[in-house]
Order: structure tokens, then sequence, then C-alpha cells
């Protein structure tokens, strides 16, 4: 029973040195914040990413890589098309087995189209989000280029309020478009 109460006052008397300690670390603490204040910043990524030049050129070459697959796609949903009227329009004069045979070209060629059109899609998708990576990695770099040139402590890209004091968007895009 002594044994006990000089455990439980040891544990006491440790508990207590280590609220005074803690109390002196955080008011250390407290008083080198006052001295030192941080600098925040905010930059806007999606705005970035839409309105920088790379972007733009970036979706420039998209496009134009993937045109000629559109083409190819527009030219075999008309081809269908054509050969659909044509069967329409023929269609009291010719026997069943060549309606047959014309319905399944019809259709063959609507299957390509879904298969193609599926294909294209996934390729631009994996494609885009290539590109996308090359730019944000661009975008971060100059981010932390411009953090470390003005001495930011922190740079967030989410917030639910942003003063425009902290907003680094417009200096990121304008460096974007120096480049």
């Amino acid at each position: 029973l002594a044994r006990t109460k000089l455990i439980l006052k040891t544990i006491k008397i440790v508990t207590l040195c280590l609220l005074f300690a803690s109390s002196g670390v955080l008011l250390l603490q407290s008083s080198h914040a006052d001295e030192q204040q941080l600098k925040i910043g905010f930059v806007n990524p999606v705005k970035l990413l839409e309105l920088s030049p790379q972007g733009e050129k970036a979706l420039r070459l998209l496009e134009e890589e993937f045109r000629p697959r559109d083409q190819e796609l527009i030219d075999l949903r008309e081809k269908a098309l054509a050969l659909e009227v044509d069967l329409d329009k023929n269609r009291l004069v010719l026997q069943a087995s060549e309606i047959k045979k014309k319905q399944r070209a019809i259709d063959s060629i609507r299957r390509k189209v879904k298969r193609d059109q599926q294909e294209a899609r996934e390729d631009y998708n994996i494609r885009r989000n290539e590109e996308l990576a090359k730019l944000q990695r661009l975008v971060r770099e100059m981010i932390v280029t411009i953090a470390n040139e003005e001495g930011f402590d922190l740079i967030v890209e989410q917030a639910v309020y942003v003063n425009n004091r902290i907003d680094l968007t417009e200096r990121v895009l304008q460096r974007l478009q120096e480049e």
C-alpha cells in the first residue's frame, strides 16, 4: 500500500513536470512565431492548365493528331448512311437475299464505327493524360521556382476562401507565358 502511494505520487510529479515543460515549449514557439510570420500563397491549378499557352498548344497538337481518325469515322458514318438510303430507295426492286446482304454490310460498318470510335476515345484520353501530366509538371516547377524566389513557406492549391493578396495564379500564368 505504501509502495502504491509512492508510485502514484511519483507519477503526479512527473506529469506536473511534463506539463510545465510543454507549457514552456509552447510559449517559446508562440514567441518565435510572432517574430517570423509565415508567407502563404495560393494557386488555381485548373485556371493555370486552361489558360497557359502550353496548355493551349497541347490541346491544338492533340486535335491535329486525332483529326485524321475523326475524319475516318465521319467517312464511315456517311458511307453507312449512304448505303442505308440506297437500300431504302431500292428495297422494292431488290430480292430478299440482296436486301439481307446490304443490311449486313450496313450493320458491319456500324459495328466498325462503334469499335473505332471507342478505340479513338481511349487513345485520345491516354494521350490527353500524358500531355496533362507534362503540363502539370511544368506548372509545379514554376510554382516551386516562384516560391523559392519570393520566400514562401507554403503554397496551396485548394481552399474554401482565398484573399487576392495571396493568390499567385496570375504571376505563375505570366511566367508560363514568358517561357
